[in-house]
């Protein structure tokens, strides 16, 4: 079974052609850095501008990597949400009008669900598994049952954690996009330079909060500016705003595990590659005795691999396709749960 999936939630204009589930034959991914780069973050109306100009191109060269024609392909999936709503209708309506003229069933999927079955494109895990979704829109907690089966155990109630490395970075004049940046600023810096809070760890909440920390850190670099209070390298700033993230992440990760009696973690999305949140987790897994899993830094990231193995397990487990492909719409705060 042959899927082309396509993926235009935020700033990556991805497509990709999957097959079987976890062939992948070819998975094409081009950025927008360097058009956001010089704003310190996604400017939505460039964004979907991009993804117009880009959109076609993209799906030609998955098709010709793949060396497989259209009429080859079985399945069309498209991102319908969460995301920039302007950014999704180029992917999605793209999507919609292959779909229609090829006379190509179509389903439309939620970016969430494709970043939680990333892990499939690389190795099966037994279910269940606690999943965590960090990323520069969504920092979640999921319980997983299995295909189509997720339970929302907690998630942020202001910033993700992917959005405040955004900001610190542009904060500290680093550029974009910040969570890259900050790790490698980091290791030249010290993890306990300077005690930046940690905020909802002191209850048995499994949701996060990150607004404070960015406002902690806000604060230091304008005293820091006024020369009162530790005068700490960029580098410093760096380790002891990561290390705050990266304490708060590793602790919830696994006091949801606890609550839920799961032995099996799945970290996932953009902030998944983050080196010292791997093996934050990773440590704190074996002292326990439990597995994670992480998928490829390419499967972390935005892309449309993950679109494609979300919807052939969905295909496969019962998912009905849209068979009225203009009644799909796109929807900027779609859920999971």
């Amino acid at each position: 079974m042959l899927v082309l999936g396509i993926e235009t939630s935020c700033d990556e204009t991805a497509a990709a052609v999957l097959k079987d589930g976890n062939i992948l034959l070819s998975n094409v991914i081009a950025d927008q850095i360097s058009l956001h780069d010089k704003y310190g973050g996604v400017v939505p109306e460039l964004a979907g501008r991009s993804h117009v100009e880009r959109i076609h191109h993209v799906i030609e060269q998955a098709l010709k990597d793949a060396k497989v024609s259209l009429a080859e392909i079985d399945l069309i999936a498209a991102t319908r949400g969460p995301g920039l709503v302007g950014s999704l209708l180029v992917g999605l309506n793209t999507a919609k009008g292959i779909a229609y003229s090829s006379k190509k069933p179509i389903l439309g999927i939620n970016h969430l669900e494709g970043h939680l079955l990333a892990i499939f494109l690389q190795e099966k895990v037994e279910f269940p598994f606690l999943a965590l979704g960090v990323s520069g829109g969504h920092t979640d907690l999921y319980r997983v049952d299995g295909f189509g089966k997720y339970t929302l155990l907690g998630r942020t109630r202001d910033d993700a954690a992917g959005e405040s490395f955004d900001k610190v970075a542009k904060m500290l004049g680093l550029g974009y996009p910040g969570g890259p940046v900050i790790e490698k600023l980091a290791r030249s810096g010290k993890p306990d330079a300077f005690p930046f809070p940690r905020a909802m760890l002191g209850n048995e909440s499994l949701d996060f909060s990150f607004s404070g920390l960015k406002t902690a850190v806000r604060n230091l670099l304008l005293k820091r500016q006024r020369r009162e209070g530790p005068q700490l390298s960029d580098a410093d700033v760096a380790a002891s705003f990561q290390a705050a993230v990266v304490d708060v992440l590793v602790k919830k990760v696994f006091l949801a595990c606890e609550q839920q009696d799961l032995s099996r973690v799945v970290v996932t999305g953009g902030v998944a590659a983050n080196g010292a949140l791997r093996e934050a987790v990773k440590t704190a897994a074996e002292a326990r005795g439990m597995q994670t899993y992480f998928p490829k830094l390419v499967f972390c990231t935005d892309n449309a691999a993950m679109i494609a193995c979300a919807a052939y397990h969905r295909y496969q487990n019962g998912g009905v396709p849209d068979t009225e492909a203009m009644q799909l719409d796109a929807s900027a705060t779609l859920s999971l749960d």
